[in-house]
């Protein structure tokens, strides 16, 4: 199987734009989906549709009354709160969807500011060989081969490696440093090195600390 690089889960600002456009302009919640906000996004939607339905009831109820006056002279009677309870749980909704929307704005932001920060830093220096000796030491289950280190790791089965892979994904984004990850069913191979420094450097085992921990979950 072909090995790729992994990609993280932050949120774009263009991608949370979009879905703050379709929470506030379209229908609450649809945007929350978008951004993966599964129990917001569901929640809002819900809301949505159930303040729609109630909303459509009172409306059908008042035009029945008045095509019936219409037609027979039938006096119009007070339908009552359901009017104002779907409009109650449709602007609940709304509001709900507005907080998830500045979430998502704030920390598409924030991991602009978090890229262009990494991206600024000065690449960390190589080690040396007496160095990386040491550094091997704190994680056993590393092997180098040249300037890279690699691990395979070995999981029950390929849902636990996937989730293990996603979970590599996510921390390899915060470090903003990506292995590459080769994954056969219940196997997963990561390899580290930083291609900026030409070499190794402390970067590439702290995160292979970092992914030791996370296999362990």
């Amino acid at each position: 199987m072909k090995s790729f690089p992994a990609s993280g889960r932050s949120i774009s600002r263009a991608r949370a734009r979009t879905a703050a456009a379709l929470n506030l302009l379209a229908a609450p919640g649809l945007g929350s989906l978008i951004v993966r906000r599964w129990i917001a996004g569901t929640g809002q939607l819900v809301l949505t549709l159930i303040g729609f339905a109630i909303f459509m009831t009172w409306f059908v109820k008042l035009m029945t009354q008045y095509y019936g006056q219409m037609m027979n002279d039938t006096p119009v009677q007070p339908v009552g709160w359901i009017g104002e309870a779907g409009t109650i749980v449709t602007i609940v909704a709304w509001i709900w969807s507005a907080l998830t929307s500045i979430s998502v704005l704030r920390e598409a932001s924030a991991n602009k500011l978090d890229a262009l920060k990494n991206f600024a830093a000065p690449p960390p220096l190589k080690l040396t060989e007496a160095q990386i000796a040491v550094a091997l030491n704190s994680v056993p289950d590393w092997k180098q081969n040249g300037d890279v280190i690699a691990r395979t790791f070995q999981f029950k089965d390929f849902p636990a490696a996937i989730k293990f892979v996603n979970a590599v994904a996510l921390a390899a984004e915060q470090a903003w440093h990506h292995p590459d990850i080769d994954i056969r069913w219940n196997k997963v191979t990561l390899v580290l090195t930083t291609h900026d420094a030409g070499g190794l450097t402390e970067k590439d085992f702290a995160l292979a600390r970092q992914f030791d921990e996370l296999s362990l979950r």
